[in-house]
């Protein structure tokens, strides 16, 4: 078996999309002021799927989200040259051929997330070829069921916070997210309206739930050491994404100094950026995403590495690729899952583009032992919404 092809294609969304609204969540736009929607840099309108085929005819699926346009260029230039015609059994030698290949221009950002599209989806082939799911050539189910928390909680009027985080409590979850939707140009006044937006929450779900909180990049070091003393009070199982991902040395200080355990990582690239991170004691909860990391590949080596410095690994934004790792690691305690109630362009365009995603119950998903790969297909319900580009 021989990979035969490699087709990387890019889906825009076409469908409805929810009215963007101010202090969604804080982010790295907001510093420069004068934007109406500074979020609107960070919604995912595309995203890129890669289909690889064998000369068996097995087809498997891979995906990512960071600047699809460019990813597929890189994947039809350079990658998929480096893979055709090779065993897609060697998952290790094929991803060291595109990372070194590329180690002048690829070692982050786009250039990785191209190598992970490809990388999950000759984890996929490999599965359907042996007839048994991804996490089971992991290394097997390491718990029953995978319990996720609800990652939704945007920054809104507090009335609708409450019924928003009360409506998770009643379906089950016993963990959420919050998005926190002011920063430092806010100030004090901001400071107060995020203490009301964790202070509600609190309220609504009582004492026994966990609420992580999101600050996805958007405050400075000094703004955090301001803030975070204000939300002790709440027991935060996690602050996540306080500053920008560069700054290691925020992060160490954060972490070791501010009383909450701090999470991130989504925005970190290979093996070695997760060492730099974990080596400076900068996180107590590494987040990575799998379509960005380099894959599946180095996704399972993050997870050794940070289970030998004892640090919980927590992949960002669900999807089967997340959950498959989830299942096979015992030091992947839980995951996300973000709920979709209305269509706003973002993570949750997953859902629209693929089907096969476990649904919560009782907040805890499963994953089917007799389905190979990793048991997803694209989702032709919702595929008239999409413009294709091949």
């Amino acid at each position: 078996m021989k990979v035969k092809s490699v087709k990387a294609s890019v889906y825009t969304w076409q469908g409805p999309t929810a009215t963007p609204r101010a202090n969604l969540s804080t982010n790295p736009m907001d510093a420069l002021g004068g934007l109406s929607d500074t979020m609107g840099s960070f919604r995912f309108h595309q995203w890129l799927i890669v289909e690889v085929e064998t000369t068996d005819g097995i087809v498997g699926l891979g995906n990512c989200a960071l600047a699809p346009p460019l990813a597929k260029q890189i994947i039809d230039q350079y990658l998929a040259p480096l893979v055709i015609g090779r065993d897609p059994l060697d998952v290790e030698a094929l991803f060291q051929t595109m990372y070194r290949s590329t180690m002048a221009w690829g070692r982050k950002g786009v250039g990785m997330a191209a190598i992970s599209a490809i990388d999950i989806a000759l984890w996929d082939i490999n599965g359907k070829a042996m007839g048994v799911p991804v996490f089971k050539l992991l290394g097997g189910r390491t718990k029953k069921q995978i319990p996720v928390y609800a990652s939704r909680l945007y920054s809104q009027p507090l009335d609708t916070l409450a019924a928003e985080a009360q409506g998770y409590l009643d379906e089950g979850f016993t963990m959420m997210k919050l998005r926190l939707g002011w920063g430092p140009q806010q100030g004090p006044a901001g400071m107060a309206k995020n203490v009301d937006l964790v202070r509600t929450v609190r309220e609504t779900v009582g004492p026994d739930i966990d609420i992580m909180i999101e600050c996805y990049m958007g405050w400075t070091l000094e703004y955090a050491r301001r803030m975070i003393p204000r939300l002790l009070e709440f027991s935060p199982r996690w602050l996540e994404e306080p500053v920008l991902p560069d700054d290691i040395a925020g992060y160490a200080y954060l972490n070791q100094h501010s009383g909450v355990p701090i999470s991130g990582g989504e925005h970190e690239f290979t093996l070695l950026g997760f060492k730099q991170l974990l080596d400076a004691g900068a996180l107590s909860v590494i987040q990575y995403d799998t379509n960005r990391v380099g894959g599946i590949t180095v996704a399972q080596k993050i997870n050794a590495l940070a289970e030998a410095y004892q640090v919980p690994v927590v992949p960002h934004a669900g999807q089967m690729h997340n959950y498959h790792l989830t299942m096979a690691n015992l030091n992947c305690p839980i995951s996300e899952y973000f709920p979709v109630s209305e269509v706003e362009v973002g993570n949750e365009l997953f859902y629209y583009l693929f089907e096969g995603d476990p649904q919560p119950r009782n907040g805890f998903i499963d994953l089917d032992d007799t389905v190979p790969g990793l048991g997803v297909s694209l989702n032709k319900a919702h595929l008239h919404n999409f413009s294709v580009a091949v």
